[in-house]
């Protein structure tokens, strides 16, 4: 390199460097205007779903951003179920909790038992398994919806709780065996060795091995399922029917079937149902990163 090219190389990073404090001003605020309108983009239906629900029954198209009058009578008329359309609330309540829980506890034993007995047994083929299982996401859920019905309406679980939360299981379950088996990788192998070796059967290295080892992974795929069942409305709507194994989403679908529309109740319970799912995703927010981070380092 000659002298001439070696002076030059100086100056132009201290034009460089000139330059560098007028970008960056610039940079921060065009940063700052698009978080500011993605902020603004995600919290105005919530803040109109919110707002809605602090209106008193006529004022609600008055079109003001601040009800004139707020009032908490929308929760408490909801809370108490006194009213005919909130008349079946808890139980309603109720039924999402089930369906939502027994969603959660069998798309961990399917996901942990199929990733431990094809991860952790070295069965032949288990690849081919687990990529079968990632094939089904390749149909969108809205397309099976009608041979789902006719399956249950076959087997007699049409208007049973149980059809849903088989559906429900189905749809988690593939995602929960890839992220298991991603975990699984970080777990050393020779943990399973060593308990053989002390004459443990695989249910044993299983429940006492595998599982404690595989929390993290456990808390993130049960928080998605469980929020998975929580908000599904196709199916709850398409299998379920009657007033006794309605959820809370159906019932909200159920407050446009008539002339009268309290739109005050439906978004005071629209916001009282979304609180469970946000107190649980902040509640294993920490341990829903780390299990779906953690299954990219290999051990």
């Amino acid at each position: 390199m000659s002298a001439t090219t070696l002076g030059h190389v100086p100056a132009e990073r201290r034009r460089s460097t000139r330059r560098r404090p007028w970008r960056r001003p610039i940079a921060v605020a065009v940063e700052s205007v698009i978080c500011l309108v993605i902020l603004v983009w995600t919290l105005t239906p919530l803040y109109t779903m919110f707002e809605v629900a602090l209106e008193q029954k006529d004022d609600i198209f008055s079109g003001n951003l601040w009800p004139a009058s707020p009032t908490l009578g929308g929760f408490w008329t909801v809370l108490t179920q006194d009213y005919w359309y909130v008349a079946h609330f808890w139980h309603e309540m109720g039924n999402s909790l089930i369906i939502g829980a027994a969603t959660c506890a069998l798309t961990l034993a399917i996901g942990t038992l199929t990733s431990f007995v094809l991860g952790r047994l070295r069965l032949r083929y288990s690849w081919l398994v687990s990529n079968a299982a990632l094939l089904t996401y390749v149909i969108p859920m809205s397309f099976l919806a009608i041979p789902f019905y006719r399956v249950m309406q076959n087997y007699g679980l049409a208007d049973n709780l149980w059809a849903v939360i088989f559906v429900e299981v189905t749809f988690a379950t593939p995602y929960a065996i890839f992220i298991f088996q991603q975990y699984g990788t970080s777990i050393p192998i020779e943990l399973d060795e060593a308990a053989r070796i002390d004459g443990a059967s695989p249910w044993a290295i299983y429940w006492r091995i595998y599982l404690p080892l595989m929390k993290p992974a456990m808390v993130a795929v049960g928080t998605y399922a469980l929020l998975l069942a929580w908000n599904e409305y196709l199916y709850m709507f398409l299998l379920l029917s009657s007033d006794t194994h309605m959820t809370v989403p159906v019932a909200l679908g159920q407050f446009l079937n008539s002339d009268e529309a309290p739109w005050n109740l439906m978004m005071a319970t629209a916001v009282i149902y979304a609180v469970p799912p946000v107190v649980i995703y902040y509640a294993f927010r920490k341990h829903m990163t780390a299990g779906l981070t953690m299954g990219g380092v290999k051990g």
